[in-house]
């Protein structure tokens, strides 16, 4: 008789709902069975991280502060941001940080998109990015698929842009094991790591 392989426990460091979506698309793709546990934690950055460093200390930190408080086998941090790019122009930007049990930590973003000139210009001057669409007359909400379908016109999904920034994550942290992800907890797991 086979016994089933245990639940992957996964944290999330936010209850958004774009997020919860991202993270429960990509996780089959790493394992059969898999538990998704969503709790609020700090990033411990600004609430508009305004570059791609601050943007991951956000991602990691929810990381590390989730997956210690859930008990998990691994703790997820979905963080977006701005950052400057080519031409002198703003972006929007979207990044993942996976930690295991271990401490080790994977990192993947998604693609970037640029900000119109006037959304730039306010946020650069201490506006978050949502009050600067909204002043402009623009809206967005996490609900409606975020800035990136605001400036897509639908075509694309902020649930999208956190998908792919977790596989990238989830990938890096497999070549770093050198292995595939597999359940953690070696106490209740045979032979696990």
């Amino acid at each position: 008789m086979h016994t089933p392989s245990p639940s992957i426990r996964l944290a999330l460091g936010s209850k958004q709902p774009a997020k919860r979506a991202a993270v429960q698309e990509i996780a089959p793709l790493f394992w059969s069975r898999w538990e998704l546990h969503c709790l609020s934690v700090p990033s411990g950055v600004r609430s508009q991280p305004l570059s791609d460093e601050e943007t991951v200390a956000g991602a990691l930190a929810r990381a590390r502060v989730v997956r210690d408080s859930a008990d998990a086998d691994y703790g997820i941090g979905l963080e977006s941001g701005v950052a400057a790019g080519p031409l002198g122009r703003l972006y929007a930007v979207s990044w993942a940080v996976v930690v295991d049990r271990d401490g080790c930590v994977g990192i993947g973003g998604a693609e970037r998109f640029a900000l119109p000139p006037a959304v730039a210009e306010r946020v650069l001057h201490g506006e978050e990015l949502a009050s600067a669409l909204r002043a402009l007359g623009m809206t967005s909400t996490p609900s409606e698929g975020g800035t990136v379908a605001l400036l897509t016109g639908g075509r694309r999904q902020r649930r999208e842009l956190f998908a792919i920034a977790l596989l990238h994550a989830l990938c890096d942290l497999e070549r770093q094991r050198g292995r595939p992800l597999q359940f953690a907890r070696s106490s209740v797991a045979p032979g696990g790591t």
